[in-house]
């Protein structure tokens, strides 16, 4: 929509009332406009890729589609906080890029009103999407997350055969499993290679087995298996071993080796109860591996809702650089670039503290220090003209 410039004209006498009035409200409206474009674009192909990861494994091994429906619910407000920050940069910056490029900028100049007009919408939106974003990520997401793990409990006891898929090898818990045919509840081929932390490594072969409901607490799933053979080792001696072997073994499938955790993981608590957990790991001096990981956790509550305002800031700056020409077109390929980079990051970030345990906060907090610098360097480069 290009700018009216009749109504320019109009206000041109009294910059303030356009200023607080239609320029406000006009650059408003084009940057929400341009972001929900964005944003429904970046939901859909998450959204079609959760379907496929999910959805289409799910259904093929049967399970209720009703039930699966309610798993890609459980899901969007994931996929929300995941779409926001990407959407709010490359919306930004392809409406500004096109005001540039369709010389609105220049009229606004040319009208009287300097770059820190444009910039306060930019930055006054941004913040109104972060704070959505941050309660989207602190307590929607945690709350489908409880949902989400109960719901996929609930599936795999109906249905078997997402727990132990026929033909493959799985990792669950501690444990790797090579997995031969499965029919129903039988399974036949079954190899556990198990390690445990007291440093006894294990290995279980049977034949025929059977999957069967439990009613323990925890136990999602048991193992019949027949005609079973176990070696057991120590790593500190593997000269000493023991080898058993029995007609049958049960073995017990607990289901946070299906859901990823217990009901305290750091992705179903909200900041508050992160934080308080955190302290209580400091004053128990426990586990330092853990306690970084959930230190990580913590970050990206904040992290993540900030990036929103540093990617606002952004794009005001880099639109503005390379929006002359072919302004839109500009704005959505860098917008790609800038948002892979800052992927890449985030990533590499969580992957070094999760393997190597480097200081969660420098690494989950970097990309929006780099990219929150150079959007504000580079803005008050514009607004200070």
């Amino acid at each position: 929509m290009a700018l009216d410039l009749q109504v320019l004209n109009k206000f041109k006498k009294d910059p303030a009332e356009l200023k607080s009035n239609v320029l406000i409200r006009y650059i408003c409206k084009e940057l929400f406009s341009y972001f929900v474009v964005s944003f429904l674009f970046l939901f859909v192909v998450f959204f079609a890729n959760q379907i496929l990861l999910i959805g289409e494994s799910l259904l093929s091994k049967r399970a209720p589609f009703k039930d699966v429906a309610m798993v890609m619910i459980y899901s969007l407000p994931m996929l929300i906080s995941q779409s926001i920050p990407f959407a709010t940069l490359i919306g930004f910056l392809m409406c500004l890029g096109r005001m540039m490029s369709d010389n609105e900028i220049l009229i606004m100049r040319a009208s009287g009103f300097g770059y820190r007009y444009i910039f306060l919408p930019v930055l006054t939106l941004g913040i109104i999407i972060s704070l959505f974003t941050f309660f989207t990520n602190d307590y929607l997401t945690p709350l489908s997350k409880i949902k989400y793990n109960k719901l996929m409990t609930k599936i795999a006891q109906s249905t078997p055969t997402i727990v132990l898929e026929p033909n493959s090898v799985k990792s669950i818990g501690r444990s790797m499993v090579v997995i031969g045919d499965v029919e129903g509840s039988n399974v036949s081929d079954v190899i556990f290679f198990n390690s445990e932390e007291n440093g006894t490594e294990s290995i279980i072969i049977a034949g025929e087995s059977k999957l069967t409901d439990s009613k323990q607490d925890g136990v999602l799933l048991q193992l019949d298996m027949s005609d079973a053979l176990m070696l057991s080792v120590k790593t500190s001696n593997r000269r000493n071993y023991d080898v058993l072997n029995s007609e049958n073994i049960l073995m017990n499938i607990f289901d946070t080796t299906f859901t990823g955790g217990t009901i305290r993981s750091p992705s179903e608590l909200t900041s508050s109860d992160l934080r308080k957990e955190i302290n209580r790991m400091k004053e128990s001096s426990g586990d330092s591996k853990r306690l970084n990981t959930w230190k990580m956790e913590y970050y990206k509550k904040f992290a993540i809702p900030f990036i929103v305002i540093c990617f606002s800031v952004l794009a005001f700056a880099v639109a503005f650089l390379f929006g002359k020409n072919n302004g839109l077109t500009m704005g959505l390929l860098i917008g790609v670039i800038i948002s892979v980079f800052y992927w890449a990051i985030q990533i590499s970030g969580q992957l070094l503290v999760v393997h190597v345990q480097m200081n969660s906060f420098w690494c989950i907090w970097l990309p929006d220090i780099i990219l929150g610098t150079a959007g504000l360097v580079l803005s008050l480069v514009h607004v200070l003209k």
